[in-house]
Parts: C-alpha cells; structure tokens; sequence
C-alpha cells in the first residue's frame, strides 16, 4: 500500500493534471493574446506573478532558461500561481513524446519546438499535443522560409511563431521577418507568434502586421534586452501591453 506522502503526491499531481486540461482550449484565433516569458528562476515567479491580471489574454511562458535552470519542477510553481495557460517554451528538436509527456504533467498548456528539427520530430511533437489537448507552437528561429517548413508537415501546428532570437536582438537590420505571416496564413488556417526583443512599439507593431500572439520578456536591470523590466511595476505594465494590442 502507498504511503501517506505518495498518496498526497498522486493527488497532488491528478490535481495539476486536470487544471491542465481545463485550460488547454484552443486559442481563439480572433483574440490577441500577450505571452509574458520568465527566463530567470523561480523566485522572481513567485515575486512578480501574482501581480499579473488574470485574463483569458494573456499566456505564462516558462522561458527556455527558465527550464534549464528549474526543470520541470518550475513549471508547477507556474502552475501553482496562474489557472491559464502555461506555454512551456522547450523548442524541442528530437525526443518529442517524452519531452511534451514531461511539462504536460506538470501543467503545461502549450509547447514549442524548433521548426529546424527533423520532419518526423516536429509530426510527432504537433500529434502527441493534440492527443493531449495542448496548444502546438513551431518556433521559427533560424528558419529561413516558415512556410516551407509547415509544408512538410503532415499537419500544421496551432501556432508558427516568428521567432529574433535574443542573440539576435543587437545585430543591425536583424527583425521579426513579418512579411512571412501572410504567406504562411493564406495556406494554414494558424495563429502567428511574434517574439524577440518586443517592446511597446513593437507590440503595436505586431499586431499591425497580423500577429495574434505577442511574446513578451521580463528582463532583469542591466541585461541587454527589450521587454517588460523586472523592477518596473509589472502588473501594470501587462495591462498596458493588454490595452495596445487589443
């Protein structure tokens, strides 16, 4: 017979599990949608995440150094605080069924993986979230023509998102590639993504260009990126950003 502590852990985990799916609807492709992303570790989740406003809008990223640094045990902290949707940024390139199985049971909604790995990588990652009612999202950092690579699939994802790297975001002439979201949509019925360096400005600019979902960082002082600043009023900043792209 299991344990006191294990029996708790089960319920524990049947618990995430289920809020999981309650939260896993399809995104709306006539809403626009913020993507607020930590990158950094779970004491600033705690800190800053409750300060956020509950909205439909707005989805919780957990950044892909946030998962390197926390691992999967980040992600429930996330889940823990936020009964919305949760996208596990993981930009999966091989191993696709055991990484989604993984951030799904600790209560992830949505999931990436980089449109760069193998065909047979990306079908498998955008089947098994659909098996398990999450959001798919093909991350195109790198990717030279999205449309392309979304045409060799057996099915489309949810979500392409057109991806500047943080790497990227200093480089002269180095932009979000928007001329690319027509060209995708008039072949896929999908929602577009716009992430990297996504300011104010640039999230007035997004939606203008078609997106239906703006990533936004939490950046701490001193780092060298745009996004959401770690010691600015954080909550009021999200309904700023919600009331720009709306």
């Amino acid at each position: 017979m299991p344990g006191a502590k294990t029996r708790y852990l089960q319920r524990l985990q049947e618990g995430l599990q289920r809020l999981a799916s309650a939260s896993a609807a399809t995104l709306d492709i006539k809403t626009r949608y913020l993507q607020i992303a930590f990158n950094y570790d779970v004491g600033l989740v705690k800190r800053v995440l409750p300060t956020i406003v509950r909205s439909r809008r707005i989805l919780i990223e957990a950044g892909t150094p946030f998962i390197k640094r926390e691992g999967v045990a980040g992600i429930r902290v996330i889940r823990a605080l936020w009964r919305g949707h949760i996208v596990a940024d993981l930009k999966t390139v091989d191993g696709a069924l055991g990484e989604v199985d993984m951030v799904r049971a600790a209560g992830a909604t949505a999931a990436t993986v980089l449109g760069s790995s193998p065909t047979e990588a990306l079908d498998l990652f955008i089947a098994h979230c659909t098996q398990l009612g999450m959001v798919s999202m093909i991350d195109m950092l790198g990717v030279d023509d999205p449309l392309k690579a979304v045409r060799q699939l057996k099915r489309p994802p949810d979500v392409v998102v057109l991806h500047r790297g943080r790497d990227e975001e200093g480089t002269r002439g180095k932009v979000i590639q928007y001329r690319h979201v027509n060209r995708v949509r008039s072949k896929f019925d999908v929602l577009i993504s716009a992430a990297g360096g996504v300011d104010i400005k640039g999230a007035r600019s997004a939606i203008f260009d078609g997106a239906n979902i703006v990533v936004v960082n939490l950046v701490r002082p001193g780092d060298p990126w745009e996004g959401i600043r770690t010691d600015s009023d954080v909550g009021a900043m999200a309904r700023q950003f919600l009331a720009t792209i709306e």
